[in-house]
């Protein structure tokens, strides 16, 4: 089971996201104060704080992350890993106390979703990258991930594993295919849909089959979403909203069709070759959950190092293999393809892992809200969804 199946949780921590989201003056770190001595000279370790379920492990030691251990192995740098975040707001709130008030978080990497990236990039609460320590991120990196909205040039971010927002379906049950995001509200489907309950997550989309150029969305865009949201939900089209429960129901049978993520349906597939995922006509939702470097932290040049590190195709053609999201180096396809193992190689021709050209065409992220718009949204969202 994947890491978002089992342990993603949407909406929590209100606390802390109004905090974030209105951005309070006061919690704003200047660029010159954001730096502490850099011991990683003489200190040869980093702290990395990531998702549970989302790295490489060894088949007979689950313990063991090989590509970990083959970085301190060639590095001398030790790793200490830890599996805490599960949630991005709940996260948020556990070490905002210290970033707001200029003392160190323990922690030199940390991994939230790039609409949380935008929060903290927001209140200067991360660090600048020096790229010229991270020779593979600048050549690897998909060119569609480099110029998210809230960190122009990636400068404070970079992506640990990407992934597709789309509609999964069961075709078999269904009986028909899924082409535009316009057909999950066909009258066969009346009662048998749902959508996910997350706003950063779901609004993307939802936009985007109405046509809407996501990059650059307006209030009028969102508005004209939430009030066709509205009519689905009275004339109860939608069955409900959800969190990742949504893949009980479509391997159930209780829903033909849902908003769903990329990483998940792949692991659904292996058991039910009926199901399938779309990238709509009309677009979908190109996402990352990226690293960051906190401020004060005390380990920052061997944190780009790593992070450097897991930009190499070969590593990162290990993770994709582990992971299955989809692959933020592209370069690691041919690696994958070269392999002797067939499931391996195999992978290399999944579009969930490598979009195809066709495919990437119609991915997209969208431009993150601003600090004076997200309440009023979520408000709106959140009167829609029932929360």
């Amino acid at each position: 089971m994947s890491r978002r199946t089992l342990l993603r949780a949407l909406g929590a921590g209100a606390g802390a996201a109004a905090l974030a989201g209105c951005g309070v003056p006061a919690a704003y770190v200047a660029p010159r104060d954001r730096a502490a001595a850099d011991r990683s000279a003489t200190d040869r370790r980093l702290v990395f704080a990531n998702w549970p379920l989302y790295i490489d492990t060894d088949d007979k030691d689950p313990q063991r992350r090989p590509t970990l251990d083959d970085f301190e192995k060639r590095t001398g740098i030790s790793v200490k890993y830890t599996e805490e975040i599960n949630d991005n707001d709940e996260f948020f709130g556990k070490i905002s106390p210290a970033l707001m008030n200029h003392q160190q978080t323990g922690r030199d990497i940390i991994v939230v979703s790039d609409w949380m990236c935008a929060r903290y990039v927001r209140l200067g609460w991360v660090q600048e990258m020096d790229r010229d320590r991270q020779p593979h991120v600048a050549r690897n990196l998909d060119p569609l991930l480099r110029k998210p909205s809230f960190d122009p040039g990636r400068r404070h971010t970079v992506p640990w594993q990407s992934g597709i927002t789309g509609i999964a379906y069961n075709r078999k049950k269904l009986g028909r295919e899924i082409r535009h995001t316009s057909d999950l509200w066909k009258d066969d489907l009346r009662g048998r849909v749902t959508l996910l309950a997350g706003m950063d997550e779901a609004f993307s989309l939802l936009m985007q089959g109405n046509g809407t150029d996501v990059t650059r969305w307006t209030a009028d865009d969102f508005h004209r979403m939430a009030d066709q949201l509205r009519e689905l939900v009275r004339t109860k089209h939608i069955r409900r909203f959800t969190g990742n429960d949504y893949i009980k129901d479509l391997s159930s049978g209780d829903v033909l069709a849902c908003q769903a993520y990329s990483g998940d349906i792949i692991q659904l597939q292996a058991d039910n070759p009926d199901i399938e995922f779309v990238v709509p006509e009309e677009g979908a939702e190109l996402w990352a959950e990226s690293m960051m470097i906190p401020n004060l932290a005390a380990h920052k040049s061997n944190a780009e190092r790593i992070i450097d590190y897991y930009y190499e195709p070969e590593v990162a053609a290990r993770l994709a293999a582990a992971v299955n999201y989809v692959c933020p180096v592209p370069a690691a396809r041919e690696v994958l393809a070269s392999s002797k193992n067939k499931d391996e190689a195999a992978l290399a021709e999944n579009p969930l892992v490598f979009p195809t050209e066709d495919m990437r065409k119609r991915l997209a992220t969208a431009r993150d809200m601003t600090a004076k718009e997200r309440p009023g949204f979520t408000k709106t969202w959140n009167e829609i969804v029932g929360l």
